[in-house]
Formats: C-alpha cells, sequence, structure tokens
C-alpha cells in the first residue's frame, strides 16, 4: 500500500496575507516536525493550492487509526506551544479530518495532489465499492496512486471551532489523487466526481502542490 500506515490527520485551512510569512515559517520550523516525533506518526506532507480552497492543507500519516487519540497525540494537542497557540489561533476556513485509509491504490507518492470531498449517505459498502473500482492509477496518464480516507464523526473537528458546534461534515470521506503533474489530475478527478454513485455526493474539490515533506527518519 502506497500510503504509509493505517491512519490520516487531513487538516487545511486560510491565513491572512500579513500573517502568512510567520505562518509558512511556524509550520515549516516547528509544526511538521513536532507532529512526526509524536509516537505513532509516520510522515507529513504540506500543499499549497494551485485552485482549490482552503490555501494551505497538510497529510499526517500514523501506524494506526489509534494513534488519532492516543495519549501522545493528546497531549501534545493540550500542550501547544506558544508559537503554536499564535498561529492556530490565526486559522480560518479550518478543516480538520480524523480518518481511516480504507483504500489505497498505487505506488508512491506525487508531486501534485487532487482531492475530492465527498459526504456519504445510505449503502457506504456500496459507495466504497464504486470508488474501488475506479481507482486505477495505471489507467491514467500522470497519477501515481489513488487513496480513500473516511472521517470519524466524534474525533474529526477543527479545534479552533466550539466544541459544542454542530459539524455536518465531521463524516465526510476524501479521495487523494497523487499525481506527477498538476494537469493530469482533472481526468482523474472527473472520472470519480462524474460517476453515478458519487456525483450527487460531492461537496468540494480542489489541486494542490506539493511544497515539502517528512519523514520520521528525517528527523
Amino acid at each position: 500500500m502506497p500510503l504509509a500506515g493505517k491512519g490520516m490527520l487531513l487538516t487545511s485551512m486560510d491565513i491572512d496575507p500579513s500573517d502568512e510569512a510567520e505562518f509558512n515559517r511556524w509550520y515549516d520550523r516547528e509544526h511538521l516536525e513536532e507532529r512526526v516525533a509524536i509516537p505513532g506518526f509516520l510522515e507529513a506532507r504540506r500543499y499549497v493550492a494551485h485552485d482549490g480552497k482552503p490555501k494551505y492543507l497538510s497529510l499526517y500519516s500514523t501506524a494506526t487509526f489509534d494513534v488519532l487519540d492516543s495519549p501522545a497525540y493528546r497531549t501534545a494537542l493540550a500542550n501547544q506551544t506558544d508559537w503554536s497557540k499564535t498561529n492556530i489561533a490565526r486559522f480560518k476556513n479550518m478543516i480538520r479530518a480524523v480518518a481511516r485509509i480504507t483504500i489505497s491504490c498505487g505506488q508512491g507518492r506525487g508531486a501534485a495532489l487532487g482531492i475530492i470531498r465527498l459526504r456519504p449517505t445510505g449503502d457506504m459498502d456500496g459507495l466504497r465499492s464504486a470508488l474501488r473500482n475506479q481507482f486505477d492509477p495505471q489507467a491514467l496518464d500522470g497519477i501515481i496512486s489513488m487513496h480513500l480516507i473516511e472521517c470519524d464523526p466524534a474525533l474529526s473537528r477543527p479545534i479552533t471551532d466550539d466544541p459544542s458546534a454542530t459539524n455536518p461534515g465531521a463524516g465526510d470521506w476524501f479521495v487523494l489523487i497523487d499525481a506527477t503533474d498538476v494537469n493530469a489530475i482533472p481526468a482523474a478527478a472527473a472520472r470519480i466526481a462524474g460517476n453515478a454513485a458519487c456525483k450527487p455526493l460531492v461537496i468540494t474539490s480542489g489541486v494542490y502542490n506539493l511544497m515539502w515533506d517528512l519523514a520520521k527518519s528525517d528527523i
């Protein structure tokens, strides 16, 4: 399976232009390494939007899904650095998806990422099967791998939100399309979004460029 581990944390947010330089410095010099250092975290990737919202996106892979509700991770969330607190308070339009990796096809990671957000209803097994049938990287030029992550409704909540607020997207699914170039993504995304089982469930989609990645072995 190309994605390391069984769990994934997806975070995405906008930031005011006046705060962007410090935000990127914090992410690059502290935050990614701090998260990858947590026991059970394996790697992290940062992206910036080519065509999509929010502007910034990060993916964190974990050895198991349970790592994302482990004492070590909960301790990290409860003890943010001052630099983290300052930047987290500035997040806008945040998405925080705590998810299981349920399908992963292909080999390797690409320089670009397509993402499709789905809000499943009804026959989950049928939808999962329909997606699996569409995940054929070898049939699409420039596509390296394709993945499905399914959010845990209880854990997927923006950390900047009111904990008591409703979150209708907490159980959403995300299709991830790893590609060699942003121009390879539209055909693969259309194949997914246009599928009869998926089309009415699509909430948003976007295309992102990889900024950099960090593995546990790098720190």
